[in-house]
């Protein structure tokens, strides 16, 4: 313990709190994907290597071990890669919020213009009850996403929404994408969060908005089927709206990518 004290200092403690952190921020991600279990299930066999290998130098049980770890990184990859590429993507739009990064101003993808046409659908939709989801893309181009649907390259009006939307038309299940200040695709298929403590008041629209949020920086609008409810989706977080506070959301954003705050 004396030669621990003296040989401890300020990087050694920083070095922990990094470790502390890291693992941390990990445990908090898996435990919306529901892979806690699995999480604590690594980290005692990391600690049992690490008693085995360090503290009792158990030299055939630590080979073994070390062999297992060896194999154990790509093991990890592969189980977590989900996510991985959601760490990668969050922290990549830390970066993307520089000016320098940020897409240019002339490609947007809804104008000023087409908001009201937007709220107005929306706003109807909710009256009457009727089930929609729209994905207004941000500087991706949700390309895997609209190829899941049927391609569209239609001027964004509300009645057109509307249509799209009514529960006889063949494509009213499934996502709307708009991109560019068109309309791209429709009945296109989102990926389900996968968010444990998602309420359970949210339906399949909720979720579906959420995971493509969770993956991308598009903004997704949603109205409920069974409440009538307007909620709006980005950076994997949602929240119910009215349709004058969506106004003011919308309008509140840069017209090249639609922002909410929360």
């Amino acid at each position: 313990m004396h030669f621990i004290a003296s040989t401890f200092g300020f990087k050694d403690l920083i070095d922990i709190l990094l470790v502390a952190v890291m693992l941390y921020e990990m445990y908090r991600l898996l435990r919306r994907t529901g892979a806690a279990n699995l999480f604590w299930g690594i980290l005692a066999f990391i600690v049992v290597w690490f008693m085995v290998s360090y503290v009792f130098q158990l030299g055939l049980t630590g080979a073994l071990f070390d062999r297992i770890i060896s194999v154990g990184a790509i093991a990890i990859i592969v189980i977590f890669q989900e996510e991985i590429r959601m760490f990668f993507y969050r922290l990549g739009s830390r970066f993307s919020s520089f000016q320098l990064f940020r897409r240019s101003p002339e490609v947007e993808s809804v104008s000023r213009q087409q908001i009201p046409d937007i709220i107005r659908a929306c706003r109807h939709m909710s009256s009457s009850k009727t089930g929609a989801l729209i994905v207004i893309a941000g500087e991706g181009n949700l390309k895997e996403v609209v190829d899941t649907g049927e391609r569209l390259d239609a001027q964004v009006s509300t009645r057109l929404i509307e249509n799209i939307f009514f529960k006889n038309s063949p494509l009213h299940d499934g996502a709307l994408v708009i991109r560019e200040k068109r309309i791209v695709a429709a009945a296109c298929i989102l990926p389900v969060s996968k968010d444990q403590t998602i309420p359970q008041r949210y339906g399949l629209r909720h979720r579906a908005a959420l995971g493509l949020t969770e993956k991308t920086d598009a903004t997704c609008i949603v109205v409920s089927e069974e409440t009538g409810h307007i909620s709006v989706a980005r950076e994997g977080k949602i929240r119910e709206v009215t349709s004058d506070e969506l106004f003011l959301i919308l309008h509140s954003a840069p017209a090249s990518a639609v922002t909410t705050g929360h």
